[in-house]
């Protein structure tokens, strides 16, 4: 006879502890897998077929400006006797005898420039030129910009208030004006520094784009610097500042280790989007004549030198102007598409 449990009775049923079945853990199951920050921000990213295209254009373009030119038979500095001007895809009268008798010979695709230079390689070379400073000139950026605003924001108070007005200041300093002074100053070192073995590399970049660099890397970075204190100045806040802190680790750790590591997702968006601005920059300068040294291409000087016979000419203007106008836009949207991916306000659920 089954025993009937009183309603007032502290008695418990012993089937009520019974271990559940795998299908009812599952079925109770509500919330997503646990997952790292950046394995969300990819699979976020991931899933923006913008930033994705963006994405797959960069990766283009950098491997017909850093691997196509090493296997392309012309040479960015090789001058063709005889095939001056030529338009795209066109031979010239000696290319075309050595044709007639059965010599392969690669067609311009571009055609050539006023030297008889290929104008295919010169653009795929002053698209690596470009990106290189773009990519190098980010990460100086990078570099001294966290550093500098880490600095500031978690010290705050007077170190804070000295630092950030030197920002202000230098915020008011022309670049171009510096570039142009840095050029003229630094020539005859740089030329000297130059023949010294190990530093050929001087040399054929030429001053101008050396004191690019040097220009960069001290007046570009206060923006990043910015951003950063900003950022530090919200974490330092956090308990886990406030542990490390009780645990005896000293600003240094703090700094690099809880404070900027971080905000990673903040200094790779920056980062991203400070590339197209860098490389406009240097195609601006270029475009000036104050980029790299002949023969070296680069797309502003390209777009420079194809003004002076535009008008028979057009394609040696417009095919430097368009890659700068792809890899500008590409690195903009995929700074865009990372932004959404890796900003946690921006996270939609």
């Amino acid at each position: 006879m089954e025993h009937k449990k009183n309603f007032a009775s502290l008695q418990l049923k012993v089937d009520d502890f019974i271990p559940a079945s795998i299908e009812e853990k599952q079925s109770l199951v509500v919330m997503r897998e646990s997952v790292s920050f950046f394995k969300d921000g990819i699979r976020r990213f991931r899933k923006n077929k913008i930033a994705m295209t963006a994405l797959s254009i960069v990766l283009f373009i950098v491997v017909l400006c850093f691997i196509v030119p090493v296997f392309y038979p012309y040479k960015y500095e090789e001058q063709i006797k005889g095939s001056e001007r030529l338009a795209p895809m066109q031979y010239s009268a000696k290319e075309m005898q050595m044709i007639q008798e059965g010599v392969s010979v690669f067609p311009h695709l571009l055609g050539t420039d006023q030297n008889g230079r290929d104008y295919a390689i010169r653009v795929m070379v002053g698209g690596r030129v470009s990106m290189t400073v773009g990519i190098v000139a980010s990460l100086l950026i990078l570099c001294i910009g966290s550093l500098y605003g880490a600095i500031a924001g978690y010290f705050g108070g007077l170190v804070d208030l000295i630092m950030m007005r030197i920002v202000d200041i230098i915020y008011t300093v022309p670049d171009v004006l510096i570039i142009i002074l840095l050029a003229q100053t630094l020539k005859f070192p740089l030329n000297t520094l130059g023949t010294v073995p190990g530093f050929g590399w001087i040399l054929k970049l030429g001053p101008n784009m050396v004191s690019m660099f040097i220009v960069f890397a001290l007046l570009y970075w206060v923006g990043m610097a910015r951003i950063v204190r900003s950022q530090i100045m919200i974490l330092k806040q956090n308990e886990y500042v406030t542990a490390a802190k009780a645990l005896g680790a000293n600003n240094k750790r703090i700094i690099g280790k809880h404070l900027i590591t971080n905000c990673i997702g903040t200094l790779i968006v920056t980062t991203t989007l400070q590339i197209p601005s860098s490389i406009f920059t240097e195609s601006f300068l270029s475009f000036l004549g104050l980029g790299v040294q002949a023969p070296m291409p680069s797309l502003g000087s390209l777009a420079s030198a194809a003004l002076n016979g535009f008008q028979t000419y057009p394609e040696k203007l417009f095919a430097p102007a368009a890659l700068i106008f792809i890899i500008i836009l590409s690195f903009n949207l995929l700074g865009d598409g990372l932004r959404d991916a890796f900003d946690p306000k921006l996270k939609q659920q």
